[in-house]
This record gives structure tokens, C-alpha cells and sequence, in this order.
């Protein structure tokens, strides 16, 4: 854990029985209460002071040998562990672990600063008429623009550009060099690193010189939202393009001018969404999706990788390929183009004769 804690400074340690109060878990029979716990590591590298986590029944024959301090085991998996291994049973051993962690290691859960997040205050290029609630924190090489509002306990890191009139709320992380324009963000929210928001969309008015649009909507981002780094958001042309509460969003990816995205959406590194397309809430898309414009995901709907949506997709359905279809129709048709290709009926070369001249 050492490595990690170079990076990471722990200020507490958590007995077994302080983290079993925090994730609702059992300790196996023999296990101490008061056992300490320093760090988290996976099976194959956790030694005495870690907990560690089985989650996946492929790692099942790391638990042998291991010598962590306790291990996360669901119920089903803990008939399996080697006698003496010191088990804490929980319903989901990976959101215990997400839960632990975020308890030792606080740090983490924001975006790791240039510099020490204690060594400086107001350290960046602020307007005078920018309004900066009290405990906000300015790295050097930050600038923020004429009548830029950002509230309490929100840090923006190193060379980050925060536009005129730009609004962020509490306790947001805006990270090295991302630059924030023509938006308006809500609480809590983490921008990675390089994001760009805010920024023209591409709107054209076809024709022999493409006349260009003005984009004059802006980019609303709703409260507990996290955009990856390199990810990059138009605003909107004469509506806003809107992120909703809770989503979280990888690194580069491409949301078009007024996308409307839902509530706690996931969206997957390397989706191009063009623009005017429509996410209901708890959408999931797969890395590498591509979208037609103006189209709409139903709620709870899920892309499967690598496709590309051209039609609307009702609520609650699974789509994959490409064009997209829905997931068993899909599932068919690769199914039946491999047997047409054992039976060789396709990717066959033909015998036609091509030495006569023709005439």
C-alpha cells in the first residue's frame, strides 16, 4: 500500500467492526473486532492491515494462500473460501469495498490537485467581479471570468478556465485544464481533467459557403454529475443542452448541441451522441456507441458496445450492432450468418471463367 499512499495521505484507520457498522457485514467466526485496517488491495497483492474483496468467481483461487486482514465475500461465495480466511460477508462485496474506501482514503473521491490542496487559497487569475463563496480553492494558473459565481468547498485545479458568467456550485472539482463556458453547474459535481464544456456546437446552415449557426443555448449540469476527462459537451444552439443529476460520463466523449440527458445515465468512453438526441433517465451506453440525432433512448434502456442507434428505443429494452436492433434479433442474426458461413453459403469464391476477352 505504499505506493498508494504516497498519493493518497490516510488521516484514520477503521477496526472490522467499525467497517461491518459501515456496510451492514457479518465477520466469520474467530475474526477480532478490533483488528485495524490500513488500506485496500485486490487478492492477489493484500497482506496483513488490508481488506481485500471477492466480487467475480474467475479470482476464486487467489483466496488461497491470501494473508488480508479480512476479505469482502457475498454469502454465496463464503461455503467456498479456505478455512481461516477471515471473512466479512456482505450482500456486494464491490460496493463494500467502494464504501471502505471512500471512508479511508477521502481524497480520492475528489480530483487529485497539482499542487497540495492545503498550500494554497485564491492562487489563480480571479475578475474582480467574480463572486468566490469562502473555502474555495484557486490553483495557480486557474483563471475566472468576469462575474463567474463559484459556491463554498469547490476547488479548481491548475490551468483550469472558468468562463463569464459561468455558475458552479458547492463542493465541485474542476480538474487541470478543463475550461467551463456558457454553463451553469450544480452541486457536487467533478469535471475531469481537459474536459471542455460549453463550447460552439457544430450547427451549419448547408449550402454553397455552410453558413454557420450561432449556438446561443448553454450547458445545465444538475447536481452529483461526473464528466471524464477529455470529454467534451456543446452547448446548446437556441435551447440548452442538459446533463441530469447523477449522471456519470467517461472520458472523451462527444455530446452534441441540445442532447437532453436524463437522471443517473451512464455513458461509457468514446460515445459520440449527436446532436438533439434525447437520454430518459438511467440510460446505459456502451463504450464506443454512436447515435443519430433527434432520436430518443427510453428509460432504463441499454446499448450494447461498438453499435450505432439510428431509431428511437423504447424504455427498458437491450440493443446492440450495428444498425442497432434489439439484443435477441441481433443475437439471431450473427447466430445464423455463422451458420451460413460453417455451411460455406457465404465468403464463397466463384468459378466463373475470366480468361475470355470480353466482347
Amino acid at each position: 500500500m505504499s505506493e498508494i499512499l504516497n498519493f493518497w495521505p490516510q488521516p484514520i484507520t477503521l477496526s472490522l467492526a467499525q467497517i461491518c457498522e459501515l456496510v451492514n457485514g457479518t465477520l466469520s467466526e474467530g475474526l477480532h473486532p478490533n483488528t485495524m485496517i490500513a488500506g485496500i488491495a485486490p487478492l492477489d497483492l493484500a497482506r496483513s492491515g488490508d481488506v481485500t474483496f471477492l466480487e467475480n468467481v474467475k479470482y476464486l483461487s487467489q483466496l488461497n494462500g491470501n494473508s488480508a486482514s479480512a476479505c469482502l465475500i457475498s454469502p454465496k461465495h463464503a461455503m467456498r473460501a479456505p478455512a481461516g480466511l477471515p471473512l466479512i460477508i456482505v450482500d456486494k462485496p464491490y460496493n463494500a469495498m467502494a464504501t471502505i474506501g471512500a471512508k479511508l482514503f477521502p481524497l480520492a473521491m475528489r480530483i487529485s490537485g497539482t499542487y497540495q490542496q492545503s498550500a494554497h487559497g485564491m492562487a489563480g487569475i480571479v475578475h474582480p467581479t467574480a463572486h468566490i463563496e469562502p473555502e474555495v480553492m484557486i490553483e495557480p494558473g486557474a483563471i475566472i471570468g468576469e462575474h463567474a459565481e463559484i459556491g463554498t468547498g469547490t476547488i479548481i485545479n491548475a490551468g483550469a478556465i472558468i468562463g463569464h458568467h459561468v455558475k458552479i456550485g458547492r463542493n465541485c472539482c474542476i480538474g487541470a485544464g478543463a475550461s467551463i463556458t456558457n454553463a451553469l453547474l450544480g452541486n457536487d459535481v467533478m469535471i475531469h481533467a481537459g474536459a471542455r464544456i460549453g463550447q460552439d456546437g457544430f450547427g451549419f446552415a448547408m449550402g454553397a459557403s455552410h453558413q454557420k449557426v450561432p449556438q446561443l443555448g448553454r450547458v445545465i449540469i444538475q447536481d452529483h454529475v461526473e464528466i471524464g476527462a477529455n470529454t467534451c459537451i456543446d452547448r446548446g444552439t437556441v435551447r440548452d443542452t442538459v446533463i441530469g443529476e447523477g449522471t456519470k460520463i467517461d472520458n472523451q466523449v462527444q455530446i452534441g448541441h441540445n442532447v437532453q440527458i436524463g437522471r443517473h445515465c451512464v455513458i461509457v468512453s468514446q460515445v459520440g451522441i449527436s446532436g438533439s438526441t434525447i437520454l430518459e433517465d438511467y440510460v446505459v451506453l456502451g463504450g464506443k456507441v454512436g447515435t443519430n440525432g433527434h432520436i430518443t433512448i427510453g428509460q432504463g434502456a441499454q446499448v450494447a458496445g461498438s453499435s450505432n442507434v439510428k431509431d428511437n428505443i423504447p424504455a427498458g429494452e437491450i440493443w446492440g450492432g450495428t444498425p442497432a436492433q434489439p439484443l435477441k434479433q441481433w443475437a439471431r442474426e450473427i447466430s445464423a450468418l455463422k451458420t451460413l458461413a460453417r455451411k460455406g453459403k457465404i465468403g464463397e469464391k466463384t468459378n466463373s471463367h475470366t480468361d475470355e476477352a470480353p466482347q
